[in-house]
């Protein structure tokens, strides 16, 4: 057993996002950085309970470890968290508290979205049963 000396809290999550079940998806999200005002469009490439790794093109991304971020998640909302790591335009972000990666791939649908044969108008007479 390989003993190290004491790991810090960000190492700590780190570990445990890795080790964590991921889902793997390709969605979108915006997330905004501490100092800066308008949000960055990411796309999420993976999303565990505890964290997920974003990857942007954005050059002027300046996405440093240690950064404190906020994520607005699907069906989720705002997700709090901090920069774990960072790669050439990947990154991870650990999550503050737990979230239900289930919740944020549901798809919501509105009544737009359904086929016209499904769409409930209103004005749809009750149905007509017939005694036997």
């Amino acid at each position: 057993m390989d003993l190290q000396g004491p790991v810090s809290v960000d190492e700590e999550v780190a570990a445990l996002s890795r080790s964590a079940d991921r889902d793997s998806l390709f969605m979108r999200a915006a997330l905004t950085l501490s100092g800066r005002a308008d949000p960055l469009i990411v796309r999420v490439r993976n999303l565990s309970a505890g964290g997920m790794l974003a990857e942007t093109t954005e050059t002027k991304a300046n996405v440093e470890s240690g950064a404190a971020v906020e994520v607005e998640l699907r069906n989720v909302g705002p997700v709090a968290g901090r920069v774990v790591w960072v790669g050439e335009g990947k990154f991870g972000i650990a999550f503050d508290r737990q979230i239900n990666p289930q919740v944020v791939r549901r798809q919501v649908v509105t009544q737009s979205d359904l086929p016209p044969h499904l769409r409930r108008t209103g004005r749809e007479p009750n149905p007509v049963y017939r005694r036997r």
